[in-house]
């Protein structure tokens, strides 16, 4: 009998939990990982195949996704994107408010093999509007705002809601200004957990957003273009920017569509200041 089921040989491991960058072979058993070292004799293995060249990583986490598939009209479905990118953990960012997150917990979450965690919008009608016909700011609309009824679901389901997420600007949050942001903001610190927050087009501006982040928050779209970019007109990066970074704030790509520009991109490396994290924010336009 073979000591191993699969042997993954020659690939490139990168596994930042052992600080791991390297060539190695992966040996699996029973489903799991067995063995990773420098060379491993074939004799032991019933499956080889030899992946030189490629990148073998632990599953992936996407930070930044929409997938609350069938209920939103921008969601994509997780299993399928998994196959495809290596994510086996998928963090979905606000496609779901209190009013639906029921749906999306019964409907995907608990029903498919994929890992699926959440950041509970603070509308109550999580993303609703959001297609390539229609653009409806969920966090427009004042009555949609319910910071009870977010606490509660949140409170109910601690082990798949893990933030809360806002959306400002004139695009998603229409005339509310930073009400979105502060009734978040007030939720969790209820539950001690951190927000995620996306501004599309000033009115609120980018800086007064970035003044108001605690430490363990996420700034999503953190290389955004004009006018809600993270450098000034002269490319330098906003004292705001490295006020939050110094203070914890977390950065994150959320690449989506519209969401980035290399322009500033250029800027911000060239400045040493690198994103936290690069997420997708995969949805059906990205």
């Amino acid at each position: 009998m073979k000591k191993y089921d699969l042997l993954l040989k020659g690939g490139r491991v990168i596994d930042p939990s052992q600080n791991l960058d390297g060539e190695r072979d992966v040996a699996f058993a029973d489903g799991r990982v067995a063995a990773v070292e420098h060379k491993i004799p074939l004799a032991n293995v019933e499956t080889v195949r030899d992946v030189s060249g490629r990148l073998v990583v632990p599953g992936l986490i996407d930070l930044h996704t929409h997938v609350y598939w069938g209920g939103t009209a921008l969601g994509v479905d997780a299993e399928a994107m998994a196959r495809r990118s290596g994510t086996t953990t998928f963090v979905d960012a606000g496609s779901a408010g209190a009013g639906n997150f029921l749906g999306f917990k019964h409907h995907v979450i608990d029903r498919i093999a994929v890992r699926i965690l959440s950041y509970l919008n603070i509308s109550f009608a999580g993303i609703y509007g959001l297609s390539k016909t229609v653009n409806v700011g969920e966090c427009a609309d004042p009555r949609l705002l319910d910071p009870n009824a977010c606490l509660n679901v949140a409170r109910q389901h601690p082990e798949d809601i893990r933030g809360i997420k806002f959306r400002t600007g004139r695009v998603a949050g229409g005339n509310s200004g930073m009400t979105p942001m502060i009734l978040a903001t007030e939720v969790a610190d209820q539950l001690g957990l951190p927000v995620m927050a996306h501004i599309d087009i000033p009115p609120p501006a980018v800086t007064e957003v970035f003044s108001n982040l605690r430490p363990g928050d996420i700034f999503t779209h953190c290389f955004k273009p004009f006018p809600s970019a993270p450098i000034d007109g002269i490319g330098r990066i906003r004292e705001e920017v490295l006020a939050a970074r110094e203070r914890g704030v977390y950065f994150d790509i959320g690449h989506g569509r519209g969401a980035f520009t290399f322009d500033v991109a250029r800027v911000m490396l060239e400045h040493g200041f690198y994103p936290d994290v690069i997420s997708s924010d995969i949805h059906i336009m990205s």
